[in-house]
């Protein structure tokens, strides 16, 4: 977290121009607190491209919440959620660019967001009021957006559906010869996603745009799966060459527009 926020630390800094005060930090700490509080009861594992050189992470008291909440088998569940975050580590090792990639974009998004109250607070504002403005489907942290921040956010949000994506179709692959139970669990969880666990949780992932993390899951996985169907997976692998390869949003949602662009 500090090296991705950084870039939106030093503009924060830079509007303040001086040192924030102690009531300051307490309110931005309460914020930050319940942010992460709440998220921590989400995250079964998280592969952290940034930290340390790379770091396999799990958080074993909410992998067995829910693996007892979907009655799943232990081993297969706990091997399941292995399998996806072993995903993205192949992902980001194999391609040697996507860390500094994607740390650059975030680093762009933060560096551009709007740092001062008079520009900000009227946007919050509007996001929360003017629930029926914007796309379908737009989260409040997108309508909270400068001009200046969706292209790059666009680009954040297309990489991570194709990540997501891809780790579910090679989980997927694997089949029930690694992973038995691989058919129950999947059909579970991917319910367990859609409905949330209660109101305030739904609200939540509203205004934390969980839902849209959620669609990343089943867009990304259609991409992966529409692709590798068209012309095998070697060649789909191209998405791992560099930036330039990596479909937009636009061609997530029309496969054969980023096929037609890399192979001609």
């Amino acid at each position: 977290m500090e090296i991705l926020s950084a870039p939106l630390g030093a503009a924060l800094a830079d509007s303040l121009r001086q040192a924030p005060t102690a009531a300051a930090q307490r309110v931005a700490g309460q914020q930050v607190g319940f942010l992460l509080g709440y998220l921590s009861g989400k995250v079964l594992g998280q592969y952290d491209p940034v930290g340390g050189g790379g770091r396999l992470l799990l958080v074993a008291p909410n992998i067995m919440k829910v693996e007892r909440a979907l009655a799943a088998d232990p081993t297969d569940f706990r091997l399941w959620v292995c399998l996806h975050e072993s995903t993205h580590r192949l992902q980001f090792t194999a391609a040697d660019w996507m860390p500094e990639h994607f740390v650059s974009l975030v680093g762009d998004y933060g560096a551009l967001a709007p740092v001062e109250a008079s520009e900000m607070l009227p946007r919050i504002w509007g996001a929360v009021v003017d629930r029926a403005g914007g796309e379908p489907g737009e989260s409040w942290l997108q309508r909270i957006q400068t001009d200046e921040q969706r292209p790059v956010f666009d680009s954040l949000l297309a990489l991570m559906t194709l990540l997501e994506g891809h780790a579910d179709f090679v989980m997927d692959a694997v089949g029930p010869q690694v992973v038995p139970s691989v058919a129950s669990i999947r059909a579970a969880f991917s319910e367990r996603r859609r409905r949330g666990t209660g109101l305030a949780d739904r609200i939540m992932r509203v205004l934390l745009g969980m839902d849209v993390k959620i669609a990343q899951y089943e867009r990304g996985a259609a991409f992966v799966s529409a692709v590798v169907a068209r012309i095998g997976m070697e060649r789909f692998n191209a998405v791992f060459a560099g930036p330039e390869q990596l479909p937009t949003l636009a061609e997530i949602a029309a496969p054969d527009t980023w096929i037609a662009r890399v192979y001609g």
